[in-house]
């Protein structure tokens, strides 16, 4: 788990669509100024990403000139970014006490790989509680939409993910809302909305937690 007598360790994730890096956005901001912080420093991070190695990474399962990755060799990237993200960033960011706001976590492997991917949920649990050792967020926030609106929302580039058919991204949203349903790594369900609704749902759960 993550220190919780240090910092804040929170997780906007979702399918395709669910505005979690605009929600990202205003959390962090919010929760600069938001007097229950507690003082702490606000940090907002994305998964994968935030360090050279995980950019670097995220480059490669993005781009659509990589199709080809098995769901299995997409798996073990993320991991290593997220391995990565969690021995630069993360840690030595809650050990200083900050709350880290971090774009997508494990919950997304297992939607994206193993619900919609094919691989077994359960091996991809697993390899993640290695790849982050042990940490876990304490809360994730997933933010639910129906995957053609999901669709619809993505520009007129999508990335390698983006680009996949409606059944996949079917499957990838069933996924999260089981997770959500098991309450996998202190996981609540925003429910669809405006953006001003979805965020005022974030900040209910987040207060919760600080």
């Amino acid at each position: 788990m993550a220190e919780r007598g240090a910092g804040r360790f929170l997780v906007l994730d979702g399918p395709d669509g669910c505005g979690k890096s605009t929600q990202a956005a205003r959390l962090a901001e919010w929760l600069a100024t938001c007097p229950a912080r507690g003082g702490r420093e606000v940090v907002h991070v994305r998964d994968p990403g935030a360090t050279r190695v995980g950019e670097k990474v995220r480059e490669i399962l993005l781009d659509r000139a990589h199709e080809e990755l098995a769901p299995i060799t997409e798996s073990l990237l993320f991991m290593a970014a997220r391995a990565q993200l969690i021995a630069e960033r993360i840690r030595p960011d809650l050990e200083r006490g900050a709350i880290v706001v971090c774009e997508r976590w494990l919950t997304s492997t297992v939607c994206y790989q193993g619900y919609a991917g094919g691989i077994d949920p359960d091996a991809i649990w697993s390899m993640g509680e290695y790849a982050s050792g042990g940490m876990s967020p304490h809360l994730t926030l997933i933010l639910d939409v129906e995957a053609e609106t999901g669709l619809a929302r993505v520009g007129a580039d999508p990335d390698g993910f983006e680009s996949r058919s409606l059944s996949f991204h079917e499957a990838v949203r069933a996924g999260y809302r089981r997770i959500a349903e098991e309450g996998r790594l202190n996981s609540r369900l925003i429910p669809p909305g405006t953006p001003d609704e979805v965020e005022s749902a974030i900040r209910e759960a987040v207060l919760d937690v600080l």
